[in-house]
């Protein structure tokens, strides 16, 4: 059985859909996008830009980006009618039907579009009309270069397969339907570029932005270790990756972190800083360039998970409106526990600095009293109007199904590897749903798996019965005992706050200078003396308070002092008496035991 992705170019007198794309004026940042659809549908053909981007779940609305857009056939304008806010209907028509529009390009994220003298960077949800009806033809673009010297020397970075271009240059590139095409991002620029081959199957590595003295061979031998390691993970016997090539592409920014999976590609951005340099000493990676592995390794995961092995309502996606699953918790949070367990297993942390990246996961879920109020079900159905339009009061309201859906990950391990004496382990678990649901995905299957289907495949491969700890962590909001599943295998779990510091219990962000309270967490010092998000703290007890010295100045009291706070709301000034109380955020050590003596040998529990 053939696993891997690969593209039908259309013949010449294939009626499917053909796009030309050029970045028309790189100051203005705009791309301008022409439009051939050969046969369009007798009644008047539909068109429309997608609402939403697949693995970022929130109506974006792309359509307001379109600046102008025109149409025409045989030579003549024809008008088009707006059906809603990304729609348009062309009139019955002979012949082809050409439409030409401008879209604005100045999102600097791994979501939409972006352009100017530097690079150019598109997702095709962000730029490509969709012609209804037409989804399953083939649909051809070609990619043209800009009018502009500053572009003179760009080049192309794909996973589209290239119909009359070299590799990595403009042309035209082909996709077998409009989902492959909408799932292949574009990167055009001066970029750094190397390539490394995990298990046969080539890789590029694109860099864009200036990072001085960039370490590219490290970063391709470290990648290459990650991948080989995944690829064997879901195909032990043929370590056969599901894709024929694969593209990283990266934008080193200032400051900046985020990624976006592709069936065949990831978009992703990070700190400069982040990246290896020529320049360090020794083999020691730093906490920096961890992330950014960590990063890599869980869009590179989702490739399977989420890309392939899919929640049913994402087969096929629905573009327009949001498609809502209580599964994120599985596709987002099993891909963030994987993410760092693959970092051990390909050799690039200790399993010390995986406990202690596990430690901050779990403080940082036990912070929010959201925990307590929504389970990561609902959060994953939630996600289009909770999760991703988070205020103020996000921590108190509402869970991750990341970063949640990464403990339970880690705890479903756990208890399986005990009760079965590790026979079986949360690996035969993905394993089981990419063989069934993943595996023939691309071309042939394109069934996603249902709650239902999970639940009982869970039961099945593990041989237990799971709806206790479905209700209990799923579908319920209780803590899991990390603690009592992590001591069998010889770690040690502690939560260490003391001494406790003197504090607001309260986020503290910045307004210039000034301290501005960014979320007032519930039932701590701050919430009970009345302060509110959006308050800028002045004052303590007559001393200036900025957003340099808030800490220093509570450094001076003690747990349980009462503090007289000046803040501005909006522009009045109010005066709060403050009860300082200890710090509750956790402190989590995670550590091997040397005393204890493990129920199943302690190496495989990361395995």
């Amino acid at each position: 059985m053939n696993q891997k992705t690969t593209s039908k170019l259309p013949s010449r007198s294939a009626p499917g859909v053909a796009y030309s794309i050029t970045a028309k004026d790189l100051a203005a940042h705009l791309f301008q996008v022409t439009l051939t659809v050969r046969k369009p549908a007798p009644e008047g053909q539909v068109l429309a830009l997608p609402a939403w981007i697949p693995g970022s779940y929130m109506i974006r609305e792309f359509s307001r980006n379109i600046v102008q857009i025109r149409a025409e056939a045989d030579g003549r304008a024809v008008s088009l009618t707006k059906l809603d806010k990304h729609s348009w209907q062309a009139p019955p028509v002979e012949g082809p039907l050409t439409v030409q529009y401008d879209v604005y390009a100045w999102d600097l994220s791994v979501r939409t579009a972006h352009l100017d003298r530097t690079h150019g960077f598109f997702n095709g949800t962000s730029v490509f009309l969709r012609v209804l009806g037409q989804e399953a033809s083939p649909h051809v673009v070609d990619i043209v270069r800009p009018d502009d010297e500053a572009a003179s020397t760009w080049r192309i970075a794909t996973a589209l397969p290239q119909l009359k271009a070299k590799r990595y240059g403009f042309g035209t590139y082909v996709a077998a339907d409009y989902d492959e095409l909408i799932d292949s991002p574009v990167e055009m620029g001066d970029f750094a570029l190397a390539t490394f081959t995990a298990h046969g199957v080539p890789h590029d590595v694109v860099i864009t932005g200036r990072v001085p003295n960039l370490d590219m061979p490290r970063l391709c031998a470290d990648l290459k270790a990650i991948c080989e390691t995944q690829i064997a993970f879901f195909e032990p016997k043929s370590k056969k990756a599901p894709m024929d090539r694969y593209v990283f592409m990266t934008l080193a920014v200032g400051d900046g972190y985020g990624g976006l999976e592709h069936r065949a590609s990831t978009a992703l951005i990070c700190a400069r800083a982040d990246l290896p340099t020529t320049a360090a000493q020794g083999k020691e990676r730093s906490e920096g360039y961890i992330k950014f592995l960590g990063l890599c390794s869980h869009e590179y995961f989702h490739t399977w998970n989420v890309k392939r092995i899919k929640p049913a309502v994402f087969a096929p996606y629905d573009l327009q409106v949001e498609n809502y699953t209580p599964l994120l918790w599985l596709f987002e949070g099993f891909t963030s526990y994987y993410d760092d367990l693959f970092l051990v297993r390909s050799g690039m942390i200790t399993e010390a600095a995986y406990f202690k990246l596990l430690g901050k996961t779990v403080g940082g879920v036990l912070r929010g009293a959201g925990r307590t109020k929504q389970s990561v079900a609902d959060s994953s159905f939630d996600a289009w109007g909770k999760y991703y339009r988070q205020d103020e009061n996000a921590p108190n309201a509402i869970v991750s199904y990341y970063a949640k859906g990464s403990l339970i990950g880690l705890a479903l391990d756990l208890t399986i590897r005990a009760k079965t004496a590790g026979q079986r382990t949360l690996d035969d678990i993905m394993q089981a749903l990419w063989q069934r649901f993943g595996r023939d995905f691309y071309p042939d299957g394109r069934r996603g798996v249902t709650p239902a289907e999970v639940e009982a495949l869970f039961d099945e491969i593990s041989g237990m019965k799971l709806k206790s700890f479905f209700e209990k962590y799923i579908r319920g909001t209780e803590d899991v005992p990390l603690a009592k599943l992590l001591a069998p295998f010889g770690v040690r779990y502690t939560d260490e706050r003391k001494p406790a510091k003197p504090s607001f219990d309260a986020n503290i962000g910045r307004d210039g200078a000034d301290a501005k309270l960014s979320a007032i967490h519930e039932g701590g010092a701050a919430h009970r003396a009345g302060l509110s998000a959006g308050d800028l703290v002045v004052a303590i007890d007559g001393l200036r308070v900025t957003a340099t010295n808030l800490d220093a100045l509570l450094g001076r009291y003690a747990v349980g002092d009462t503090v007289q706070v000046h803040a501005f709301r909006r522009d009045e000034l109010m005066t709060f008496d403050v009860q300082l109380q200890g710090d509750r955020v956790p402190g989590i050590t995670l550590a091997i035991d040397a005393v204890r003596k493990p129920v199943v040998a302690r190496p495989t529990m990361l395995r």
